[in-house]
């Protein structure tokens, strides 16, 4: 299903504010619809506006419509950017679906919005005291509401479940809805080593059972330390195909997507907006920087994580982990200063602009990587999406952790208001109207 996703905070005052009222209220909502291979995967919303009084022809408590020159003006707006409208209503009565009058009158808005922004999806969506959800406008087909924050809302989940029996435990922590909205989830992997391989078997064994898994690696004998469900038969076989025949030993019915292919293509990384979360399970400053901007840019929820192994004459010095969700409200990793520019800088040069450039001299020595501390942050990141995902008691969202002292402390850092990549003055909820960082193809 098709996404219509929009900042946590924004569908919160939606449904306070206009849910407040006795009559019918109407908003509307700017954004950007992104397509990718020929199908619409979600409208970003960047902008709302709440029409005064004087913009309605009439109201009731069972209808409400707005005035020509009013639906004529934000068109016109959205019109100069190319941009998708969102038509929102409310029904303070229990009708949790749109009625005969919401389809007569889309009818006529699809007609006139797409005479003026040809070329662009545009939406409705109606709240309603039990639930919030769209659909294309003018058509039956559905899209999901997703309001993206540390908290993450979901709009209308059907009942996915394959087997109750099979999940009864987790039922009885998250229940049955919980259970069905992590069935309904397309969750993205970047990386599918160390930490990856562990974040894809717990996801499935939750329940999660559609994935888009991205690693250009193949399996090698120093992977097999720390690669959950890798032989020695599997070296030389690529990571993904890998990881997806053991997601499926789990359970045969999952769906996985799986590309041998690098995030730090821009094309590549873009196909990560037809999911609803993503893991970033590499240890690149490159792919950081990239999914870092995905996460704002498209409002897909990341969560990255990392285990730092420091050795000094064969002895180990340091041993630390972090976890950090990346989502509207929360500091990105530029305003942490969590990015090493000059390793971004070299992580996106192409292979021939790395053997010409005069200040590579040779490739970096590994990494110490032990399976143990993996699984640790691996876990720790599972827990934290399932405390943002179904909203089980877990209120962190960035996560340190000294293996040596065996402490794990919560970290806090402010969003920089005029930051590049997660403020309204940067390439927050732009979607496609900006470029994403990575090697161009």
């Amino acid at each position: 299903m098709s996404r219509l996703v929009l900042p946590a905070e924004l569908l919160t005052s939606l449904r306070s504010e206009m849910l407040q009222q006795r009559e019918e209220a109407c908003a509307i909502l700017f954004g950007r619809s992104v397509t990718i291979s020929g199908k619409l995967a979600r409208i970003v919303v960047n902008k709302s506006i709440r029409p005064h009084s004087d913009a309605y022809t009439f109201r009731t408590s069972m209808s409400a419509q707005l005035r020509p020159e009013f639906v004529a003006e934000v068109t016109q707006q959205a019109r100069r950017n190319k941009g998708s409208v969102i038509f929102v209503h409310t029904h303070p009565h229990s009708l949790n679906e749109f009625s005969k009058i919401d389809d007569t009158g889309e009818a006529e808005l699809e007609t006139f919005i797409n005479q003026r922004i040809p070329g662009v999806s545009h939406a409705a969506m109606l709240l309603t005291p039990q639930t919030s959800i769209a659909r294309e406008l003018g058509r039956c087909r559905p899209l999901r509401v997703i309001g993206v924050g540390d908290k993450i809302t979901w709009g209308e989940t059907a009942d996915m479940i394959d087997s109750v029996n099979r999940y009864d435990r987790q039922i009885r922590a998250f229940g049955i809805t919980g259970q069905q909205i992590l069935a309904s989830l397309r969750v993205g992997i970047v990386g599918l080593g160390g930490t990856g391989s562990i974040v894809l078997q717990q996801l499935v064994h939750l329940g999660v059972n559609n994935f888009l898994l991205l690693d250009p690696d193949i399996v090698e004998a120093t992977n097999l330390n720390r690669l959950v469900g890798v032989t020695p038969t599997d070296v030389g076989r690529s990571k993904v195909a890998v990881a997806e025949e053991w997601a499926r030993k789990i359970n045969p019915k999952v769906y996985i997507e799986a590309k041998e292919e690098s995030a730090l293509k821009s094309s590549i990384a873009r196909s990560l907006a037809t999911t609803d979360f993503v893991f970033c399970c590499t240890d690149s400053h490159g792919s950081r920087a990239v999914l870092n901007q995905l996460a704002y840019q498209y409002l897909v929820p990341v969560i990255d994580m990392g285990v730092v192994i420091a050795t000094q004459q064969g002895h180990v010095t340091h041993i630390a982990g972090r976890t950090q969700m990346l989502t509207p409200g929360l500091a990105c990793m530029v305003c942490g200063n969590l990015l090493d520019s000059e390793q971004v800088r070299r992580d996106l040069l192409t292979d021939f602009e790395r053997k010409a450039d005069p200040y590579i001299i040779d490739e970096a020595e590994p990494a110490p990587s032990v399976i143990s501390l993996n699984s640790t942050m691996a876990s720790l990141a599972i827990t934290m999406f399932l405390n943002a995902v179904l909203g089980i008691p877990g209120s962190s969202r960035f996560l340190n952790y000294n293996a040596i002292t065996g402490v794990c402390r919560p970290a806090f850092c402010t969003p920089h208001p005029s930051c590049i990549v997660c403020s309204p003055r940067g390439a927050f909820a732009r979607g496609d109207e900006w470029p994403l960082p990575g090697r161009q193809d």
